[in-house]
């Protein structure tokens, strides 16, 4: 059964139908009534009853056709989205669950807008309607007459394909609007950039599912995409599922783990490239689980942002790190993830840490990564504006993986560079990265910003980098992150290449 026909389903009739029923009832009693009466002739009873019929059919008729036609619009109604005029997600369950059969191959693609929020952010949510409109016009040209578009509400969007090879053209289609989106989206006379991530499901005769179930993995699928780097499709798998298991139970044990104070704070020293003396600390986060097992922070801090823990994590490091460095006399710094960026209430609660801990603005500095401004640009330089305004300084870095340009470094106004490891391994072999690492170098001097190479684990790396125009290294050259009690005794002396190559040379992040 098509939609269509599901519009005009025979339940829906009923609302009218039942009432007519009651009152054609009412309506024969009281013809029989004045039949059987003695109150008037048969003559005149029946030209009575003729007459009243005849009136009483015709207002019938009437009702039947504007009832059953309000009935109909009211339905339509309830399975319509009313700002994108496309089906809603009640109207793909109905779908799904009337389009099923033997031999039929069903296949679902959730839709979710990737950076929708910052659009509305920086747009209002007026451009973000018709941003909504443009996108579901895109979706129905598109599906044209195989395929049926949703919108499930916010950014999403659903697909559905009923049919032979239901999942292959269904995939056609979502690779094909992604295509679209690699272009700007015109809206109101701007150009609007926004991407999207798809997931996509799809059951058979011999694995019958219902509409929830499809529905529900097309979203696990999605969310892979998500994580894969957006703008791309994803089929569902099973092993999705103990993926996203072993998420929540890790998502579980984080909270636990910070209620119960397993998290430590390390600290890398940065040294002046000439004197050797450390200039700095960089804090590092660990997690030192009960049961020993060792999870980097490139494991549980995508979990942490994903679920929204990060900003309390990060509120927990930088409490810590500043009341550590406290007297240490040096600078310190700690990075923030693009999840803090985009939270405004970020610099308010920086500022509150400050004045809690005692540690001077100065001696503080945020690092950020490329991903971040790349993300939320709009939203990170007011946020950025906010905290230079508390006097910390604000450092880009693993610069060098690929995403800024020079127009963001003027744009940002940074404080200091910290070149990527992989551009300090790679320069010592390679002339191009080496051309690279030298130009990034001589672009922040013009600039005026200072320059970190981090990752130095050889004394050819150090002359290299040094020579080049670096202020600070930091690395296993000189040393490993260590616990804060070992800090100090190392400011009093300047560093020399020797203790921390006692392990494989890698910059723990």
């Amino acid at each position: 059964m098509t939609l269509e026909a599901e519009q005009h389903g025979f339940a829906p009739r009923l609302l009218v139908i039942v009432p007519l029923v009651v009152l054609t009832a009412i309506y024969a009693a009281i013809c029989l009534a004045l039949l059987l009466g003695d109150d008037y002739g048969f003559a005149r009873t029946s030209h009575l009853i003729l007459g009243g019929s005849a009136i009483y059919a015709i207002a019938v008729l009437l009702l039947l056709r504007f009832g059953f036609a309000h009935v109909a619009r009211l339905e339509r109604l309830g399975i319509t989205d009313s700002l994108s005029q496309l089906p809603n997600r009640r109207a793909l369950h109905r779908n799904i669950a009337s389009g099923s059969g033997p031999n039929q191959e069903i296949a679902v693609a959730l839709i979710d807008l990737d950076g929708f929020k910052t659009i509305n952010d920086l747009y209002g949510h007026g451009m973000g309607d018709q941003l909504i409109k443009e996108v579901a016009a895109n979706l129905r040209q598109l599906c044209g007459e195989d395929a049926v578009a949703y919108r499930l509400g916010g950014d999403e969007f659903a697909i559905s394909l009923i049919g032979p090879l239901a999942g292959t053209l269904l995939e056609g289609i979502c690779r094909g609007f992604l295509e679209t989106l690699t272009h700007p989206v015109g809206v109101a006379g701007k150009k609007i950039p926004v991407g999207a991530s798809v997931g996509l499901a799809r059951c058979t005769a011999g694995e019958p599912l219902d509409s929830s179930e499809l529905l529900r993995r097309a979203d696990v699928a999605m969310y892979v995409s998500k994580r894969d780097g957006k703008m791309r499709c994803t089929w569902f798998k099973p092993e999705f599922d103990h993926s996203l298991e072993a998420l929540r139970d890790l998502d579980n044990e984080l909270r636990a783990g910070l209620l119960n104070n397993e998290f430590e704070v390390h600290y890398q020293p940065l040294v002046d490239a000439r004197t050797h003396e450390i200039v700095a600390v960089e804090a590092l986060l660990r997690w030192a689980r009960p049961d020993g097992r060792e999870i980097g922070p490139d494991v549980f801090v995508p979990v942490a942002e994903e679920s929204g823990l990060i900003n309390s994590i990060g509120q927990w490091v930088l409490r810590r790190a500043c009341t550590d460095a406290l007297s240490w006399d040096i600078q310190l710094s700690v990075n923030i993830s693009a999840a803090q960026l985009r939270n405004p209430e970020f610099p308010f609660q920086l500022g509150q840490i400050l004045e809690e801990t005692g540690l001077p603005p100065e001696r503080l500095e945020l690092e950020i990564t490329e991903t971040c401004l790349v993300l939320d640009p709009v939203v990170a330089e007011r946020t950025l504006d906010l905290v230079r305004g508390l006097g910390v300084d604000v450092v880009l870095d693993d610069f060098g993986t690929g995403y800024a340009s020079i127009g963001f470094l003027r744009q940002f106004r940074f404080e200091k560079l910290k070149l990527d490891r992989s551009l300090v391994v790679d320069a010592a072999s390679d002339e191009s990265s080496r051309a690279m690492m030298l130009s990034s170098i001589s672009m922040a001097r013009a600039l005026a910003m200072r320059v970190t190479a981090e990752g130095v684990e050889t004394e050819d790396q150090a002359t290299m980098v040094r020579s080049a125009g670096c202020d600070h290294l930091q690395g296993w050259l000189y040393f490993a992150p260590m616990p804060a009690r070992d800090i100090a005794p190392h400011l009093s002396r300047p560093a020399s290449a020797n203790g921390a190559r006692k392990r494989p040379g890698r910059k723990v992040a």
